[in-house]
């Protein structure tokens, strides 16, 4: 295999891990969403992360490997951790109000964010028909979302601000993934946010008992603590600027968990949204292979 073939194949590994990740995050936000109706949002990010962190601790074993804990920037960790942490809990206090499909509409302003930053910061610029591709995606968010149709709950600014602190996370976790093993990343990841939000969830706490509360508390953590690895994974694969836009395939899990659990119907715009931005990642895809046949870097 050519060093071009292989990288290639990184790359549509990359794209794979990315869409296995965003099915996770789909699931963990119906929980999310779910849950805040039996208890504080606080409480709910504490589930999240003190399983997560839990989880973690299984698999990375910190005592038997204390390798993981080594880190050779520390404090980009802790800044990287920060930001998901905010982001989760700006998505959660969102989503006590708007519905599944809103709220990912909204974060999907990510690759925007992501693919201008990625050039100064981290030198992967993209060409023309990739910011084609991204903003006939984003045209397809903007169906769902429709905004100054009768508008939406004031709560949308929390998922914006939302997607600002992804987008800047996204490319730390890039920057990190030349220095840092995926364990460590992961490790650091679930370890701050476990301990900021074991902070403050005592002055929020509510007593459960109902066993299917308490389970899905606990499995939020495995939606989670495995998505983010899987995202971890593919970003040490795959640049953030070609991985981002395939975010947008989580709106089409939104819109099904949206309809199972909470009833809610996606109407015609919300279809039309979903065609048109499946319709940009598929696009995104085959300009991935077009680029690995001819050898040359994706335009």
């Amino acid at each position: 295999m050519t060093p071009a073939e292989q990288t290639q194949r990184d790359r549509l590994t990359g794209i794979a891990l990315m869409c296995a990740a965003v099915v996770l995050f789909a699931c963990n936000d119906a929980a999310a969403k779910y849950l805040n109706g039996y208890m504080p949002t606080v409480q709910v990010v504490w589930a999240r992360y003190m399983a997560a962190f839990v989880l973690a601790l299984f698999m990375s074993n910190p005592i038997g490997h204390p390798q993981i804990m080594r880190t050779s920037r520390p404090w980009l960790q802790l800044g990287r951790s920060a930001l998901l942490l905010a982001s989760t809990a700006l998505n959660f206090f969102a989503l006590r109000y708007l519905q599944l499909d809103q709220a990912i509409a909204i974060i999907f302003s990510t690759p925007f964010i992501v693919a201008a930053l990625g050039g100064p910061i981290l030198g992967e610029w993209i060409k023309w028909r990739r910011w084609a591709a991204i903003a006939v995606g984003f045209c397809g968010v903007l169906l769902v979302a429709r905004p100054g149709a009768g508008g939406i709950h004031p709560a949308a600014l929390l998922s914006a601000m939302g997607a600002v602190c992804y987008a800047v996370y996204s490319i730390m976790t890039r920057i990190l993934s030349r220095t840092d093993s995926n364990e460590t990343t992961n490790f650091y990841s679930n370890l701050v946010g476990a301990v900021l939000v074991s902070v403050a969830v005592p002055f929020f706490w509510t007593q459960q008992s109902d066993p299917t509360i308490i389970i899905l508390m606990c499995a939020m953590g495995l939606f989670s603590g495995l998505g983010h690895y899987l995202l971890i994974v593919g970003h040490r694969l795959a640049p953030a600027s070609v991985l981002a836009p395939f975010i947008y395939t989580e709106i089409v899990w939104m819109i099904g968990l949206g309809y199972l659990v909470f009833h809610d119907v996606p109407n015609s715009w919300t279809l039309a949204g979903v065609a048109v931005v499946t319709a940009s990642g598929l696009y995104l895809l085959y300009r991935e292979r077009v680029a690995g046949v001819q050898g040359r870097p994706v335009d």
